[in-house]
This record gives C-alpha cells, sequence and structure tokens, in this order.
C-alpha cells in the first residue's frame, strides 16, 4: 500500500509540475538599423540579460565583437537540455555534481542544419550506458530540441 500510495503523489505531483509548466510566453526585442550588410541591430531580452546586445553581419558572418542568432540558439539548445538531463538523471534516483554542455551550431546554405550537442557530467552513483540513455533522453526531449527542425546528436563524457 505505501509503495502504490508513493507513486499515486509521484504521479500527482509531475501532473501538478507540468500544470504549472504548460504555458510561457518569454520574449526579445530585435531592432535593426540599416542595411543587411553595412547595417547592426541590437537585442534585448524581457530579463535583460540581455540589454542592447549588439549584432551585425560582421558578427554573424565574420568575427566581429558582438552576438549572433546562431550563437543564441547554441546558448539557448545547450541551456535547455542541460537543465531537461539534470531532470531525467534525477528521474533515474541519481543528482549531478556538475554538467557542462557545449553547442555547436552549423549554418550552411542559409540554414541551420545541424546542432551538436557535447556534455561532460560528473555524476556519481551512474555508469557510462546509463549516462549515456539519460543523454539521448535529454536530447530528444528537451523543448529546445523539439522546437529546432535540423539534425540533433550529442556525445556523452561521464567524468
Amino acid at each position: 500500500m505505501k509503495v502504490t500510495f508513493q507513486i499515486t503523489l509521484s504521479f500527482v505531483f509531475l501532473n501538478l509540475i507540468n500544470l504549472i509548466f504548460t504555458t510561457m510566453v518569454r520574449h526579445a526585442t530585435a531592432v535593426w538599423n540599416g542595411s543587411g550588410k553595412e547595417g547592426n541591430g541590437q537585442l534585448t531580452t524581457a530579463s535583460t540579460v540581455l540589454n542592447n546586445a549588439q549584432y551585425s553581419y560582421n558578427t554573424r558572418f565574420e568575427n566581429g565583437v558582438g552576438t549572433n542568432p546562431e550563437e543564441l540558439v547554441a546558448a539557448a539548445h545547450a541551456g535547455c537540455f542541460t537543465m531537461k538531463l539534470s531532470f531525467v538523471l534525477g528521474e533515474m534516483g541519481v543528482t549531478p555534481e556538475r554538467l557542462e554542455t557545449k553547442c555547436e551550431i552549423t549554418f550552411e546554405g542559409g540554414a541551420v542544419t545541424k546542432s551538436h550537442l557535447i556534455v561532460t557530467g560528473k555524476v556519481p552513483g551512474i555508469d557510462k550506458a546509463k549516462f549515456e540513455e539519460a543523454v539521448k533522453n535529454a536530447e530528444q526531449n528537451c523543448p529546445i530540441s523539439k522546437l529546432l527542425n535540423t539534425q540533433i546528436s550529442s556525445e556523452a563524457t561521464l567524468s
């Protein structure tokens, strides 16, 4: 009876969490001045983590100072995936000490064609096979992975 009660409570708790996070609206603003190649713009997020962050042709296609859309997609995918991985590991009964993910976004032919996630984790109590299983789960199920219409791959290293 105790096991049934715990499972029911866990199910109810997960459903409540799901209800809380079902609908969120986040926003950012882009302002562009001038032509595509010579112009420049600023990006601002509601949280102000980006506050008039500079972007331009040079920051996107060369090595200019500032950010670019692909870099921001890489940051979003790395952050989302890493948080999802932490949740997946928790569902497996382990807590990571540290997860670090690098995301490589490939832009070719005018489109984002690939997102490659490279994750290193320090997770006591898990073996390599279970860690890789958790990584694949997070790769396929983080919301940004679901958003991207591109090839997504990953590499996992357990430290």
